[in-house]
C-alpha cells in the first residue's frame, strides 16, 4: 500500500513525491552521507571468506579491510570498488598484486580536536526572564532537561553528527503523557498567579520525559518550503529498525538501510517511515500504516542546526568532506613509502661462482667455500633516502591543518618550531584558525540550543504544565573558553569588571559559577 496521508489535510502533500523521497532520493543521500561517517570512523572488515577478493586481500598478510581504502588506487589495494557498495563492492584486478596498505585517519584526530574546543566543558544555560523567581525555575527546567539526555554527553554526540555530516537535527519527543495532557479537553488554564501545576518537582519530572533525539543524516528528508529553504514543512525519516526476532529475508534490507558499511544480520528488519508536521504525524512500517495521530503544538517539534552556516544550502558544511581528497593522497603516499620501504629496507645478496648458495642461509659467523676464483658475493638493496617523497607528505599534513583549521598542537603535539608558549598572547595567535572556527561553531549550536529550549518550554506552556510567554522563554548559552587560563588574571579581570558595575551575577556566571 502507499501512503494515506488523509490525516494532514494537505492537498500539496502527494504520495507519489514521498516515495521518490523514500524510494530513490534516499539511496543517494545514504551513499553520500555514509561514505562521511565512514571517513571519520573507518571501520575495518574482516575478510575471512574464500572469495577472489579475499584471496586478494589475504596476500597482504592481513585479514581485515580498512572503509578508507575505498579511496586507495587499484595499483596498491589490488581491487577495484564500486560506487554504491563501497568496500563490500570490491572486485581484484587482474595481474594486479596487493601491496602495503597504510591507512592514517588524520580525519577522526581532527574532528574530536575539534568537537573537545567546542564541547569539552560543560556549557552553561542562562535564562533571560525578567522575572527573577521564574527565572531560576527555568534554569532548573533546562538543566533536567539535558541532564535526562545525556548532559554533555548529549552536546558532544551534537557535534560529532553535526561535525561529519554538515548538520544535526534534534527531534523534540514530549511523551505520551504530556501529549495526552495537552490535548485533553478537561485540562484547565492555570491562572495568571500560578506558574504550574502541582509542584516544581512534577514539573521537573515532565522536563526529564522529554527526549531529545539527535537524527543522523542517512535517515533524515526533509521536505522544505518551495520558497525558502530554511522553513520546514514536513520532516521524513526512513530507517531500519531491527527487531528481536529472526528472519533471513531481510539480511540485503539490513545491509541497505545501513548504507552498506555494516556486515548483515539474521535478524528482521523493518523499514520504517515517519512523517511530521507542525499538527499530525504518521508511522509506516514496510509502508504499512501502523500509527498515526495528531499534534497540539502548531509547530514542527524539530530543530535543525548547521555545524557551519553555509547559505542557500539546507546542509551546513561538513569538516570531513573537505578532509576527504587530502586523506585519500595522504593514505595514498604512505602506501607507497612502506611498498618502497618493504622492497628497499632489507639487503640482498647475489652469490656467483658458489655452487648451492640458494639453499645456504645468510647468518653471523657462517662461510662459503669455493675453489672458483671468480666467485664473489654482491650486496644490494638497503633503505635510501627520499627528501621529495617526505617532503610531499609533509606539505599534504599542513594542507590538511590549513583545511580544517585544526593543528597538531591543538592535540597536545608540540614542535621545537614553536618556541615559547608562556604568553597567552602567543598561544592564542597560534591557535587563531582554530578559534575562529570555533566561534563560528559557538553561534550556530547556541542558536540551535536557545530553539530547543524555547521549544521545550513552549510545550509545556501549551500542555498546562509550566506557564511561560515569549519573553520568559529566551535562554543564553556560554560557552567556556577552550584554552587553559591563567586562575588568578581571571578572578584579578573578574574584580576590576564588579568595580566597574558588572552584576555579580554575570560574573559569577563567566567564572563558572552557577547562580543557585
Amino acid at each position: 500500500m502507499g501512503f494515506e496521508l488523509d490525516i494532514f489535510e494537505d492537498k500539496s502533500l502527494e504520495s507519489d513525491y514521498l516515495e521518490w523521497l523514500v524510494d530513490t532520493q534516499l539511496v543517494e543521500i545514504q551513499k553520500h552521507f555514509s561514505r562521511l561517517w565512514d571517513y571519520y570512523a573507518n571501520p575495518k572488515v574482516e575478510t575471512s571468506g574464500t572469495g577472489a577478493a579475499d584471496r586478494k586481500v589475504n596476500e597482504s598478510g592481513r585479514c581485515y579491510v580498512q572503509a578508507q581504502e575505498y579511496g586507495l588506487p587499484a595499483r596498491i589495494t589490488g581491487m577495484v570498488h564500486s560506487g554504491r557498495a563501497g568496500i563490500f563492492g570490491a572486485r581484484p584486478v587482474n595481474q594486479v598484486q596487493r601491496k602495503e596498505v597504510v591507512i592514517e585517519n588524520d580525519i577522526a584526530w581532527r574532528v574530536n580536536a575539534a568537537v573537545d574546543f567546542l564541547f569539552g566543558r560543560p556549557v552553561t544555560i542562562v535564562s533571560k526572564s525578567p522575572d527573577q523567581p521564574k527565572s531560576a525555575e527555568i534554569q532548573s527546567i533546562i538543566k533536567a532537561l539535558f541532564a535526562a539526555n545525556g548532559d554533555i554527553g548529549f552536546f558532544q554526540d551534537m557535534a560529532v553528527l553535526g561535525s561529519v555530516y554538515g548538520f544535526v537535527d534534534c527531534f523534540v519527543r514530549p511523551g505520551d503523557k504530556i501529549i495526552e495532557r495537552a490535548t485533553s479537553s478537561s485540562s484547565q488554564t492555570l491562572s495568571a498567579d500560578r506558574r504550574y501545576a502541582g509542584s516544581l518537582d512534577d514539573v521537573l519530572q515532565f522536563a526529564q520525559a522529554i527526549d531529545l533525539e539527535l537524527i543522523e543524516a542517512p535517515r533524515a528528508l526533509p521536505v522544505l518550503e518551495e520558497n525558502d529553504y530554511k522553513k520546514i514543512r514536513y520532516y521524513v525519516q526512513h530507517f531500519g529498525q531491527k527487531k528481536n526476532t529472526l528472519s533471513r529475508k531481510n539480511s540485503f534490507l539490513a545491509r541497505l538501510l545501513s548504507g552498506g558499511t555494516q556486515s548483515a544480520d539474521n535478524r528482521q528488519v523493518v523499514a520504517v517511515t515517519e512523517i511530521t508536521s507542525a499538527d499530525a504525524w504518521q508511522r509506516y512500517e514496510d509502508k504499512q500504516l501502523v500509527a498515526e495521530g495528531k499534534l497540539p503544538w502548531g509547530f514542527l517539534p524539530v530543530v535543525h542546526v548547521q555545524n557551519i552556516a553555509q547559505p542557500y544550502y539546507y546542509e551546513g558544511l561538513s569538516d570531513v568532506e573537505t578532509l576527504v581528497p587530502l586523506q585519500d593522497e595522504l593514505n595514498t603516499r604512505l602506501s607507497d613509502r612502506a611498498s618502497r620501504i618493504t622492497f628497499q629496507s632489507f639487503k640482498m645478496y647475489l652469490g656467483k661462482g658458489i655452487e648451492g648458495f640458494e639453499d645456504k642461509p645468510v647468518s653471523p659467523g657462517r662461510m662459503w667455500y669455493t675453489d672458483n676464483p671468480e666467485a664473489s658475493i654482491e650486496e644490494f638493496g638497503g633503505d635510501a633516502a627520499t627528501p621529495s617523497e617526505s617532503l610531499h607528505i609533509a606539505e599534504i599534513r599542513e594542507a590538511m591543518d590549513k583545511v580544517s583549521a585544526v593543528t597538531p598542537i591543538v592535540a597536545g603535539v608540540l614542535k621545537n618550531k614553536l618556541g615559547n608558549l608562556t604568553s597567552a598572547v602567543a598561544l592564542r595567535l597560534t591557535l587563531m584558525g582554530m578559534l575562529s572556527k570555533n566561534e563560528r561553531k559557538q553561534f550556530t549550536y547556541s542558536e540551535g540550543l536557545r530553539k530547543i529550549c524555547r521549544m521545550v518550554l513552549e510545550i509545556l506552556d501549551i500542555a498546562n504544565i509550566y506557564k511561560t510567554n515569549e519573553a520568559d522563554r529566551d535562554v543564553e548559552v556560554i560557552f567556556p573558553s577552550p584554552l587553559p587560563e591563567n586562575t588568578m588574571e581571571k578572578l584579578k579581570e573578574a574584580q576590576i569588571k564588579k568595580e566597574l558595575g558588572v552584576p555579580s551575577e554575570q560574573v559569577l556566571r563567566e567564572l563558572g559559577y552557577e547562580n543557585s
